[in-house]
């Protein structure tokens, strides 16, 4: 398979997202696929460097986390950014791997964030890393 996927990786919280990104590259090396990174400060910037780039690639994985506070805004980033995820995807016939995590606490987040930095859990339960890549390699070969 000969596609370029697009990694877009909000940093906010960098060990968790450092450990998403490591489970998804790890997944597109086993599978031979190319890739390039791009890096934003949080999850709400990652639709638009998916809309910027969506031409120069077959598919995307979408990573970071958002972690519940004491206001709303919580709610209105997971869900704008989700939104206007599937509404990329959708518009554009293009798969993008939802890797972003949204927990209501560090500890939630850091039970579903991964396996790079936790080898102990590496045959246990996969990463949202992993499955973002995973349902993009399913999609584009389809």
């Amino acid at each position: 398979m000969k596609k370029k996927i697009l990694i877009v990786i909000a940093n906010y919280y960098a060990r968790i997202s450092t450990s998403l990104s490591a489970d998804a590259k790890v997944t597109l090396d086993f599978a031979k696929i190319k890739y390039s990174v791009k890096e934003v400060p949080g999850v709400f910037e990652i639709p638009v460097v998916i809309a910027k780039n969506i031409k120069k690639y077959d598919g995307f994985i979408a990573l970071g986390c958002v972690i519940k506070g004491e206001t709303p805004h919580f709610e209105y980033i997971s869900k704008t950014t989700i939104n206007g995820l599937m509404k990329l995807s959708i518009e554009n016939k293009k798969p993008i791997g939802n890797g972003i995590i949204t927990a209501l606490n560090k500890e939630q987040a850091f039970a579903r964030m991964g396996n790079a930095d936790r080898p102990e859990r590496l045959s246990k339960k996969k990463s949202k890393g992993e499955e973002a890549a995973k349902a993009v390699i399913t999609v584009l070969s389809k």
